[in-house]
């Protein structure tokens, strides 16, 4: 699962992040409520985790501003504040579970596979270009009918391309649509993982799929 993680508590947020990770998902980390509401927004996540107190805006109106404007992912609120008017105001919002701090790490990853368990709210999850498809809830990829083996980073970017086919994305839209806001990059680090990628999905096959624009970033296309 690719997991956008709002915690202010930077600390735990660094433990959570290792050990979801350790987990093979994806996290983007961000610990200001302003930032995690726009990363939502903008980017495709397949589950957040949010916490209630945070600077700039709280937990709870950030699940309102969501839902309002139809962002369906799956929230699960992580927070001390476990009085019954805030568990049932955080449900009333647009929460779709509640963990109480302090929580253990086995309960935090039970919850987060009931929740990829529910059915999406709005047709298939399944991404296909060509003849490349990517299931996120089953972590499989397949080219002409062959699996293909990839890294959880690998697998981000990918998704990220099929969610934007034929386009040209820079970057800078790579790096913040599969690595999130917060991540201090590195020069080369997308064209490292393209690399990786292409030797995956492209060689072998006969027909490139990820091709470079020159001087911009790169497209998922059929034809140059």
């Amino acid at each position: 699962m690719r997991l956008l993680l709002v915690e202010d508590d930077v600390r735990l947020a660094r433990v959570m992040k290792r050990v979801l990770e350790e987990e093979t998902h994806v996290v983007d980390e961000v610990h200001d409520g302003l930032e995690g509401l726009d990363l939502a927004r903008h980017s495709e996540f397949d589950a957040i985790l949010l916490d209630i107190m945070l600077p700039s805006m709280d937990g709870f109106e950030i699940c309102r501003r969501l839902r309002a404007e139809g962002v369906q992912t799956p929230i699960l609120v992580l927070t001390a504040r476990d009085a019954v008017r805030d568990r049932v105001k955080g449900l009333d919002t647009g929460a779709d579970d509640y963990l109480a701090k302090p929580f253990a790490f086995p309960e935090l990853l039970a919850r987060l596979r009931a929740l990829a368990r529910r059915p999406p709210t709005t047709g298939t999850t399944v991404l296909q270009f060509a003849d490349v498809t990517l299931d996120p809830a089953r972590h499989l990829v397949m080219r002409a009918n062959r699996e293909i083996d990839l890294s959880p980073r690998e697998f981000a970017l990918l998704d990220y391309m099929l969610r934007h086919p034929e386009q040209v994305l820079t970057r800078t839209q790579i790096l913040d649509g599969v690595w999130g806001y917060a991540f201090e990059s590195t020069a080369n680090i997308v064209d490292t993982y393209v690399h990786y990628l292409r030797s995956k999905i492209d060689k072998g096959f006969g027909r490139t799929l990820i091709h470079t624009v020159r001087g911009i970033g790169y497209k998922l296309s059929e034809s140059r």
